[in-house]
């Protein structure tokens, strides 16, 4: 396996949100560097997925491709989460934990931003962002659209 690891551990401890970058994910997190957020397409089938893997958890087809997705999504569930004590997690609360599905039918985990909590609805519009994770890797975040 290759690919980059968690984050040392600094001196308030290790940092729980970083990924482990593995090849099969890495065109993912090119592209948001890239400010492309990237799924996978099956050509067999022509459905689209996320997360990233070498088969089509549709129909198993190992016929699976990039593909740039356009990055608008509806809001499918949310949590506005209160407490988290994980660095990096403790000053960032409160925050809108959600799952979103996006205009290509995958569903995909992430934060919602630049909205307040009395303000969200199932079913919202919503356009992807891309936003610093460390100094190097940046994450998709989402946004009323």
């Amino acid at each position: 396996m290759s690919g980059s690891a968690p984050s040392a551990p600094s001196s308030s401890g290790p940092r729980f949100d970083q990924p482990l970058i593995e090849d099969e994910s890495q065109p993912f997190w090119d592209g948001l560097v890239d400010g492309v957020l990237r799924i996978k397409h099956c050509a067999s089938c022509g459905r689209h997925h996320f997360y990233p893997r070498p088969f089509c958890p549709h129909c198993w087809s190992d016929q699976v491709e990039w593909f740039e997705a356009s990055g608008d999504a509806t809001l499918y569930t949310y949590s506005t989460v209160y407490v988290n004590d994980l660095p990096p997690f403790g000053p960032q609360v409160p925050y809108v934990a959600a799952v979103v599905e996006l205009a290509e039918g995958p569903r995909m985990m992430t934060r919602l931003v630049d909205c307040e909590p009395g303000d969200i609805s199932i079913g919202m519009a919503l356009r992807v962002r891309y936003e610093p994770l460390d100094d190097v890797l940046l994450k998709a975040v989402f946004a009323p659209a």
